[in-house]
């Protein structure tokens, strides 16, 4: 019975694209969640999925000369956040880098969320889910979400002219009705700099 399981397990993955990324409830059809493990855990040892951390795993897209290609800490992030139907957005550094505000790649990424809040640790780096109010969650923009994090991490005083610049050059490319939804969820001194695009 096991040993089918597994099989279905196999085929279902070999129909998946390269790089996916995967869960025990992914087979939720298939068997139940002892068994959906363990045949995970068998696939890992036959090398033909990576287990990324506890309950999650990788069918690896494969490069000849570096091997197993595993996929960035959003892209997990993000995954997991699919499979709990949460929403997420990146905060502090992982924000700033994104903006190109600082060359900085964090050791602990962390995501305001409105699923549950946990710590994931993926190789060295790791994952925090940080539960956040309804409101945070509100931005419509992924742009915008972006600018008021890497503002709350620099701080009102901090803030330079040239990343200021920055940030109106890429405020450029988001919709004005965006850009006005989402400047009033924000602290007066933020609303102001993302007004300020549309002067």
């Amino acid at each position: 019975m096991a040993e089918s399981i597994l099989n279905k397990i196999e085929k279902s993955i070999k129909s998946m694209k390269r790089g996916s990324i995967i869960f025990p409830s992914t087979f939720d059809s298939i068997g139940n969640v002892e068994v959906v493990k363990k045949s995970l855990l068998r696939l890992v040892n036959k090398e033909f999925l990576v287990r990324l951390a506890h309950g999650i795993y990788l069918y690896p897209k494969q490069d000849k000369l570096l091997g197993n290609l595993i996929p960035s800490i959003e892209e997990i992030a993000n995954a997991i956040a699919n499979r709990d139907k949460a929403r997420i957005i990146p905060t502090g550094i992982t924000a700033l880098n994104k903006l190109g505000l600082s060359a900085q790649i964090p050791m602990n990424v962390v995501f305001l969320t409105d699923g549950a809040p946990r710590s994931i640790n993926i190789g060295k780096r790791s994952i925090k889910f940080k539960k956040t109010t309804p409101k945070n969650l509100a931005v419509r923009g992924e742009i915008t979400s972006l600018v008021i994090q890497a503002l709350k991490e620099i701080g009102k005083d901090n803030i330079t002219e040239e990343q200021l610049e920055k940030l109106r050059s890429h405020l450029g490319s988001e919709k004005t009705r965006i850009i006005e939804h989402d400047a009033k969820l924000t602290p007066a001194w933020i609303s102001k700099i993302m007004k300020g695009n549309l002067a």
